[in-house]
C-alpha cells in the first residue's frame, strides 16, 4: 500500500505506533510504514516477547507504557473484529486509536439496525454478468460456499478444547496454543492440521494423544458445524450448467480428502478441480492462484470469495476478475450485530449467535432486495431463530433443578407442556415423565371446596358478566338454576351449584390421577407462566407434594400464603431488569398442543375437551414453529458439549425481542391469536410484536 497516495493514517504521521499481527502481511506493512511512523514493536494475541522482521514483539502494557498512539491491525476482517473485542476497552481507556490495515476505525461502535441500508456490495445480477465473461470460475470454500454454525472459526478451537476435556485430556491454554501454532506455521507455508498439532506436541510432549488423534478430533468437531450457503451453491451449479470450468481454491489445513468430505456433505459436486493450500504448501497469497493459472493457461478468470485480502486483492493481483460475497459474520456486523454484541464473550453465547447467523445470513444476496429488510419468511424460522434459544435454556434449567432436588416424578401440564415434554425427552430419555392433562378450568372445577375457594376464583377478574364467568369457568348455566343466593355478589350467588358439581368433577379427576404411574416422593410440576392456581388445586386432588418449576411466576406475593412450593426460571429479582414480560405471550402462543383445552374428566378418568377455537391453519402454523424449536434444540445439544452449556438469558431476550424489529412475512403466523379463555381475553399476535 502507498501511504502517500491513500493517506489512511495521515493524522498519525510521526507518532509512535505498533502493528498487531505477525503474518507475512505485517512484513509488507512494515516496509510501507517505516518512513512515516516510529514503529516501537509488534503485537500478537499469542506471543508477547521475541523478535520478528527486525522488530521487537511487545505486550500491550509495554506498548501503552511506550506512549503508542495508534495500533494498526494487520488481519482479515473477522480477526480484526475479535481483536477489537479483546483490546478495544483498553484502547479507549488509554486514548489509543485502533484501526485495521485498510484504515477502518475498529473502536467505532456500529449503529444497531435491522436492514441492509448500510451495506454496498455486488448484486446477483452483476455476478451473472461477470460469470458470462469468464472461461474459468473459482470459488473460495469457507464462508463462501459453506459456513460454520459458530460466530468465528476460532470458536472451533474452543469446542475442540471442550471435546478434549470430555475425553479426560486437559491441556492448559489449549485455544491459545492451537491458534498460535496456526499463526506461527502459516507465515511462510500452508501447514496441515497434523503439522499444527505436531508443533503443539513438541511444546507439550506430555500430551497423551498423537498429532493425528488431536487433528482427527478437531476435524470431527468442525465437520459437525459446517453447512452449505445455498444461494452461493446455486451460483456454483449455474456456472457448471453454463459450461464453465469450475474450481474450488481454499486456504485450509484440511487435506484434500477432508475437503471432499465437506463438499459431499453439502451436496457440492461437478467441479473441475480443487486447489487446497496445504496440499501445495502454499496459500492464496503464496501463489496458489498461480497454480490454477498454470493449469488452465491463457483464459478469462473469475474468482468468487469473501476475504477482501486473500480472495479479492490477491486474485486481482494475478490478473483475475473478482466478485466478493459477504460472509455471514460480516453481514451480522453491518447491522451492528442486532444488539447482540455485548453478549459475545462466552462460547455458549457465540454458538447461539453463530447458529442464528448461519440461518438468517446464509444467503449473501439478501441485501439485493429493494426493501433491504431482514426477513423471517415462515413459522419454522420464527421458532428456530427467535424462540428456541430461550426455551432451550429453560429446558436445561428444568432438568438441572429436577436433578438437584432428586425429584422422581415429572408432570408436564397440558397444553404448555406438550412441546416441553418432547424437548425434555430429547435431553434425557432415561427419565419417564407424564403429560398431565389439566387446565385452570379443570383444576378449579374439581378443586373448589368452599366459599373461600369461590371467592379466590372470582377475584381473578373475568372480562364479562358474572353469568358468562359462571359458564366459562364452571360450565354452569345461570338461567337453569333455582337455588340462587340473591343477596350474595359475584359467583357466590351460585355457590351451591358450583360446590355440588365440584364433588362429581373431583371424583372424576381423582380417577384420572389414579391411572398415572407415580413413584414415591415429590412431583416436579411444570407450568409455563402462572400464578400457581392450577398447582394449588391439583396438589389437593393428588394428595401429593408438588414442586412447581415454572418459566415465570406471576404475582408471587399473592400466592405466598397458599402452601405452594414454586421455583421460577425467572426469579422475582430479575423482573425489574428483564424484558421477558414484553414477549412471553408470544411464547405461550407457540407452546401449546394441537388438541383443545381440557375442561374436566368423565367417570372413567378420560379427559373432556373444550370446543376447539383455533383453525387448522393455526395449528399447522404453530406446529411448524415447534418443529423449528425441536430442530434447534437437537442441533444445539449436538454442537455444544454439556459442560459448556450455560444460561444466557440476556442474549436470549435480545433474540426474542427481534420479533419487534424483523419483518415477519408469514401471514398465518401474523393471524394467530393469543387465547386466554379463563379471563376471556383474545389478543392478536400482531398487537404483541408491533
Amino acid at each position: 500500500m502507498s501511504l502517500e497516495k491513500d493517506h489512511l493514517f495521515q493524522e498519525y504521521y510521526g507518532d509512535k505506533i505498533v502493528l498487531y499481527g505477525l503474518g507475512t502481511e505485517t512484513q509488507k506493512a512494515l516496509l510501507s510504514f517505516r518512513d512515516y511512523f516510529e514503529i516501537i514493536g509488534l503485537l500478537d494475541s499469542f506471543q508477547e516477547s521475541g523478535e520478528l522482521y527486525g522488530k521487537e514483539i511487545v505486550s500491550l502494557p509495554r506498548a501503552i507504557d511506550g506512549g503508542v498512539k495508534l495500533i494498526v491491525v494487520v488481519a482479515r476482517p473477522g480477526s480484526c473484529k475479535a481483536i477489537a473485542q479483546k483490546i478495544g476497552d483498553v484502547c479507549r481507556e488509554h486514548e489509543i486509536a485502533l484501526m485495521d490495515i485498510r484504515g477502518k476505525n475498529l473502536l467505532e461502535r456500529k449503529r444497531v439496525t435491522y436492514d441492509f441500508t448500510g451495506i454496498n456490495g455486488g448484486t446477483k445480477e452483476e455476478l451473472y454478468r461477470k460469470i458470462a465473461r469468464a472461461d474459468v470460475v473459482s470459488f473460495d470454500l469457507f464462508d463462501t460456499l459453506v459456513m460454520r454454525e459458530v460466530l468465528s472459526s476460532a470458536d472451533i478451537a474452543e469446542l475442540t478444547d471442550a471435546a478434549l476435556r470430555e475425553k479426560g485430556v486437559d491441556i492448559s491454554d489449549f485455544t491459545a496454543l492451537r491458534l498460535g501454532a496456526e499463526k506461527r506455521l502459516s507465515k511462510y507455508t500452508a501447514p496441515t492440521l497434523e503439522e499444527l498439532y505436531a508443533d503443539i506436541k513438541r511444546s507439550i510432549p506430555e500430551i497423551s494423544l498423537s498429532p493425528a488423534k488431536l487433528a482427527g478430533l478437531e476435524w470431527e468437531t468442525d465437520y459437525k458445524t459446517i453447512v452449505p450457503r445455498r444461494a452461493v451453491c446455486e451460483i456454483f451449479d449455474y456456472c457448471i450448467g453454463q459450461g464453465k470450468r469450475v474450481y474450488i481454491v481454499t486456504d485450509t489445513y484440511y487435506c484434500l480428502e477432508r475437503i471432499e468430505a465437506v463438499l459431499k456433505k453439502c451436496n457440492i459436486s461437478g467441479y473441475t478441480g480443487i486447489y487446497v493450500s496445504c496440499e501445495y504448501g502454499a496459500g492464496k497469497r503464496q501463489g496458489l492462484f498461480d497454480r490454477l493459472k498454470e493449469t488452465e493457461g491463457n483464459r478469462k478468470y473469475l474468482h468468487i470469495g469473501d476475504d477482501e485480502a486473500a480472495d479479492i486483492e490477491t486474485a486481482s493481483g494475478v490478473g483475475m476478475d473478482t466478485f466478493r460475497v459477504y460472509s455471514g459474520e460480516e453481514l451480522l456486523d453491518t447491522v451492528g450485530n442486532m444488539g447482540m454484541e455485548p453478549y459475545m464473550d462466552g462460547l455458549t453465547e457465540r454458538l447461539k449467535i453463530g447458529m442464528l447467523t448461519a440461518k438468517l445470513f446464509n444467503d449473501p444476496f439478501r441485501f439485493d432486495a429493494e426493501k433491504r429488510k431482514i426477513e423471517l419468511r415462515n413459522a419454522y424460522d420464527i421458532g428456530y431463530l427467535l424462540c428456541a434459544p430461550i426455551i432451550a435454556d429453560f429446558v436445561l434449567w428444568f432438568r438441572e433443578r429436577v436433578r438437584h432436588y432428586e425429584i422422581p416424578n415429572i408432570w408436564f401440564c397440558a397444553r404448555d407442556g406438550y412441546l416441553l415434554q418432547k424437548l425434555y425427552r430429547i435431553l434425557d430419555d432415561t427419565k419417564d415423565s407424564v403429560y398431565f392433562m389439566t387446565s385452570r378450568m379443570a383444576a378449579i372445577r374439581a378443586g373448589v371446596m368452599d366459599e373461600g375457594d369461590i371467592t379466590y376464583v372470582d377475584g381473578m377478574k373475568y372480562s364479562g358478566t358474572t353469568e358468562e364467568n359462571l359458564k366459562s369457568r364452571f360450565g354452569l348455566e345461570a338461567e337453569h338454576m333455582e337455588d340462587v343466593h340473591e343477596k350474595a355478589s359475584g359467583l357466590l350467588r351460585y355457590k351451591d351449584s358450583i360446590l355440588e358439581k365440584a364433588v362429581c368433577e373431583r371424583e372424576n379427576y381423582k380417577q384420572y390421577i389414579s391411572t398415572l404411574r407415580i413413584e414415591a416422593g415429590t412431583i416436579a410440576f411444570f407450568d409455563f407462566v402462572a400464578k400457581g392456581t392450577t398447582q394449588m388445586y391439583v396438589q389437593k386432588l393428588a394428595g401429593r407434594s408438588l414442586k412447581g418449576l415454572y418459566f415465570l411466576q406471576l404475582e408471587p406475593e399473592f400466592m405466598s400464603d397458599k402452601g405452594l412450593e414454586i421455583e421460577p426460571f425467572y426469579g422475582a429479582d430479575e423482573m425489574e431488569t428483564s424484558r421477558i414480560y414484553d414477549n412471553y405471550y408470544i411464547l405461550e402462543t407457540i407452546l401449546t398442543a394441537p388438541h383443545p383445552g381440557v375442561c374436566g374428566f368423565d367417570n372413567s378418568g378420560r379427559p373432556r375437551f373444550a370446543e376447539e377455537t383455533r383453525t387448522e391453519r393455526d395449528i399447522i402454523c404453530f406446529s411448524q414453529a415447534q418443529e423449528g424449536i425441536i430442530d434447534y434444540f437437537q442441533r444445539y445439544l449436538e454442537l455444544l458439549p454439556e459442560d459448556m452449556r450455560k444460561e444466557s438469558k440476556e442474549l436470549d431476550e435480545v433474540i426474542l425481542g427481534l420479533f419487534a424489529n424483523l419483518e415477519i412475512q408469514d401471514d398465518d403466523f401474523l393471524s394467530l391469536v393469543v387465547e386466554d379463555p379463563f379471563f376471556n381475553r383474545m389478543t392478536g399476535i400482531k398487537e404483541l410484536i408491533r
